[in-house]
């Protein structure tokens, strides 16, 4: 083909000629067992001179993209970095040492561990005897205790990265950004720097390999990154903030953000969650509660916002101001339980203000004997907004020591933070291309019921009853239905829909929905609805029939969005929030979206849904029903010496890199 081109004020005739690198001129290749794009080389005539050139434009060249990786809560590891001296163990701490997670000292020295773990719940600052810092690298978030038999039990992001080095990408391509997980945002960067280094980190992809970046954040990974967008609001010229971000990020995938926040925080700030450790609830409660950062996935309300911090640091509010107040719209007050499902906290409390609510292991009987002769306790219930202002922890004050402890996080720490308040709803983040997944249709807690135990602190709260959202219900943990705003979608087991499904609110006026089976198929039971009418701050549902014993993903993609935008949400049927960033079909459809994205005569805004093939020697499979491998098309037997059944011996065709063109 020809092009002109002006140089030096004449026009020029430019012929491109492709040089087919791959054996069937689609532009890629197959090796090892798995699709590559091979890099396209082109031979530019000018003037009669051949000059052989690279193709230079950003959407064709996906090697100038890095992918950046926000870990989540509890999903990097912490070393050792102080010489410390377990007593009646040989396993002491010195520098470098696994602290989180090393079952084996948990196991053998909980005492001396539980040191290296906890924080001063007012500084934020180490145990006097041992210190922990978290460990750099990609190794910081694929394993969190390596072992035969530990590694595969704490596996994080492995199978995430396993894919990338199947597809090829380089290992300068990938970047991690591990932190402490265990401090708030303010003493992130006021510790350690972190917001400047990964602005820093942002640059030096951007520099070494000339283009922008992709963010992959799970989790609180996504609060993370929230707060640096806003971060770096106050760090650059205004007029410079949206052109950073446009030079330096092509897309955000939010994976599993509690947006409005977890319940299960609550519940770990009152009773303790040991994420399967062999420890106790009580110890748990304690760790929990000296880490400022779990009040940072603590409920609120989608009504309720805080001050601009933005605009009072440069009008001169914030030295007028000493404290910083939510401001709720009347549907706050109009709405049931904030717009949540139900009450999240309904907590029991003795009749009198007696501080022998939380009494020593001596007193524990004498105390729980005078409270029940003072009379009946009393039931208060809290709702998200009840929460994120702290009106739970002023009323339990006088019965739980933590509380005081906890009013001071939440002021200093979050709405007195001079960046943003984080507890407040997320908006759109402006950046050209977000993409919100998570799971869903899974049993998942949206209230509890507490009650003084009897026990001394920190064993003074006990659940009494647990709320789950089923589709359709709430139920408690007997199985008794609750009233409530119960919803068609439910969580995935560990975030409510409501929070998850929050950035449906990104969307714009008019949206495509596509719902398609998981695994491979052939476009069969794919169901589609276009230009489907969205008001902003209402939930969009997918009205489709599912077939039974079928896992989906339902896609939800502007097709009419705000200009230069471009938003879409995936809801990935019975995906665990854990387990999501280890789930094949996410990384598939991540990476056919990628994919899709660099392809200069790509027709749609988003990749097809319409028919999904096997894209790895894995996803091939022996089918005994037609005794030859499933997927013919794409799929054939060829043993290979070591194989040990019919399906391992299923491999890709070496003539099926045509498939991906089906994709653009």
């Amino acid at each position: 083909m020809t092009k002109p081109e002006r140089e030096g004020g004449e026009t020029q005739f430019v012929l491109l000629v492709a040089v087919r690198l791959a054996t069937d001129g689609s532009g890629f290749e197959i090796s090892n067992g798995f699709l590559h794009r091979t890099r396209r080389r082109y031979v530019a005539f000018r003037g009669g001179a051949a000059v052989e050139e690279d193709e230079t434009e950003f959407h064709g060249d996906y090697s100038k993209l890095s992918g950046i990786i926000i870990p989540g809560f509890a999903s990097t590891q912490l070393r050792a970095w102080s010489m410390l001296d377990c007593p009646y163990t040989p396993l002491d701490f010195n520098p470098l040492d696994l602290v989180w997670l090393d079952t084996t000292k948990l196991l053998s020295a909980v005492n001396c561990w539980f040191k290296c773990m906890v924080l001063d719940p007012y500084n934020q600052t180490d145990h006097p005897e041992c210190k922990s810092r978290p460990d750099s690298g990609l190794s910081a978030i694929t394993e969190l205790d390596p072992g035969y038999i530990t590694g595969p039990l704490s596996t994080v992001w492995k199978e995430w990265l396993k894919w990338c080095v199947e597809f090829g990408i380089e290992a300068n391509a990938i970047v991690a950004v591990p932190y402490d997980w265990r401090l708030s945002p303010t003493k992130l960067e006021e510790r350690d720097l972190y917001f400047h280094k990964l602005k820093l980190t942002f640059e030096t992809a951007l520099k070494l390999r000339g283009g922008p970046s992709i963010v992959f954040a799970h989790s609180m990974g996504n609060n993370v990154f929230r707060y640096f967008l806003e971060w770096l609001r106050l760090e650059i010229a205004p007029k410079h903030y949206l052109e950073w971000l446009d030079q330096h990020i092509h897309a955000y995938f939010a994976v599993g953000a509690p947006l409005l926040g977890s319940v299960e925080a609550i519940k770990s700030t009152l009773s303790g969650v040991t994420f399967g450790l062999p420890i106790s609830e009580g110890t748990a409660r304690l760790l929990s509660n000296s880490f400022a950062s779990s009040l940072w996935l603590m409920p609120f309300s989608k009504n309720c916002k805080g001050d601009n911090t933005f605009w009072t640091h440069f009008s001169g509010g914030a030295a007028k101001k000493d404290k910083r107040v939510y401001h709720c719209t009347d549907e706050e007050y109009q709405s049931n339980y904030s717009g949540w499902p139900t009450n999240i906290i309904n907590i029991e409390i003795p009749s009198t203000n007696s501080r022998d609510a939380y009494p020593s292991v001596t007193e524990a009987v004498q105390a729980n004997m005078t409270t029940m002769e003072c009379g009946l306790p009393t039931l208060l219930s809290f709702t998200a907004r009840e929460l994120g202002d702290g009106s739970l922890f002023k009323a339990i004050k006088d019965y739980d020591p933590d509380s005081k402890r906890m009013l001071h996080q939440l002021k200093k720490l979050y709405h007195d933070d001079p960046v943003m308040n984080p507890l407040t709803p997320w908006e759109r983040p402006p950046i050209k291309n977000v993409f919100c997944i998570y799971g869903a249709h899974l049993k998942t807690e949206v209230g509890y019921y507490f009650a003084p135990s009897g026990k001394p602190y920190p064993d003074n709260w006990i659940i009494t009853d647990i709320i789950y959202e089923t589709e359709g219900s709430l139920v408690s943990r007997s199985g008794t239905v609750v009233d409530g705003n119960a919803g068609p979608i439910t969580g995935d087991e560990t975030v409510p829909y409501h929070s998850l499904s929050w950035c449906k609110n990104w969307l714009g006026p008019k949206v495509n929905i596509t719902m398609a089976p998981q695994p491979e198929h052939d476009g069969s039971d794919v169901h589609v609805e276009l230009n489907v009418e969205h008001e902003h701050g209402s939930d969009i549902i997918a009205n489709m029939t599912k077939a039974p014993r079928v896992k989906y993903i339902t896609f939800y993609e502007d097709s009419e969005s705000i200009p230069g935008k471009r938003t879409a949400v995936w809801e990935l049927d019975k995906t665990n929030h854990r387990n999501i960033v280890r789930s094949p079909v996410l990384m598939r459809e991540l990476w056919l979206q990628m994919w899709h994205d660099i392809q200069p005569g790509a027709k749609s805004k988003f990749v097809t849904k319409a028919k999904r093939g096997p894209l790895r020697d894995a996803d091939c499979y022996w089918d005994y029903g037609k005794a030859c491998c499933a997927w013919q098309e794409y799929c054939e037997y060829r043993y290979s010496f070591g194989d040990v059944h019919l399906g391992q011996s299923c491999r890709l065709r070496n003539t099926s890199a045509n498939m991906l063109l089906q994709y653009i």
